[in-house]
């Protein structure tokens, strides 16, 4: 087998023996976002590919070019500017800088469906989704329908509830560590200041300052067992 996962890089015969080896391909969803003072803007996407190439790498399979629109809550703002996501769920609600390639949901559910009809086309059987909480959010809502519409399996967070082990706040202990764990170099955690008042700096979850690399590691192990098994249970 190749040592090439990403669908970009491979050559039509490399891509072609990795399908038959493992008819998987694994789609990473993130966005750009405000992720604390201490994280980078594509947080998500970065945690997302890490976990989806590590289970390539481990499963077999194709790691497909990342989608980076993705949906979030949207209510109005001052001076007719919309607040979305973690603008609207700081305290006070405000505009955080970095947020950019917001879509309607409407909009990200007809580009998944592009994608699924045009991955069964090209022979894959399975898709594994995982990164920005409402686009993973959205895939899980939707993937018992679209299994039967496009006679794939869907595998996603929403298959392991209470179970998956990353990417489960925003911006907090758990993302965090899973950041110090992949890109080290893109966490400054001198950025964060001394408030326990999270909500306040945009975070939700356990305080970031307790965030360690060890922990991230054992967060990634967790989702990609969990992936690896849900693989072999369903014969693919």
């Amino acid at each position: 087998m190749t040592d090439k996962i990403h669908y970009g890089e491979l050559l039509p015969h490399e891509f072609e023996f990795r399908l038959r080896q493992r008819p998987v391909g694994y789609l990473p969803v993130g966005t750009l976002e405000w992720h604390g003072p201490q994280n980078p803007l594509g947080a998500d996407f970065i945690q997302a590919g890490a976990i989806l190439e590590g289970a390539a790498r481990r499963f077999g399979g194709i790691v497909l070019p990342p989608l980076w629109l993705g949906p979030d809550a949207v209510a109005p703002g001052e001076q007719g500017r919309p607040l979305i996501g973690m603008d609207i769920f700081s305290n006070p609600s405000r505009q955080l800088p970095g947020s950019l390639y917001w879509i309607s949901e409407g909009l990200f559910v007809q580009m998944i469906e592009a994608i699924l009809v045009q991955a069964g086309r090209a022979g894959f059987r399975c898709i594994v989704a995982e990164g920005h909480g409402p686009s993973r959010d959205a895939f899980g809502r939707m993937s018992k329908a679209w299994a039967r519409q496009f006679g794939l399996h869907l595998i996603s967070a929403a298959d392991f509830p209470g179970e998956w082990a990353t990417q489960n706040d925003h911006a907090g202990r758990n993302e965090t560590s899973i950041l110090l764990a992949v890109a080290p170099e893109l966490v400054d955690m001198e950025r964060l200041t001394d408030t326990r008042d999270l909500r306040s700096i945009g975070i939700i979850g356990e305080d970031p300052r307790d965030s360690t690399a060890a922990e991230g590691q054992e967060l990634l192990e967790k989702t990609l067992q969990l992936i690896g098994a849900k693989l072999d249970d369903l014969g693919i």
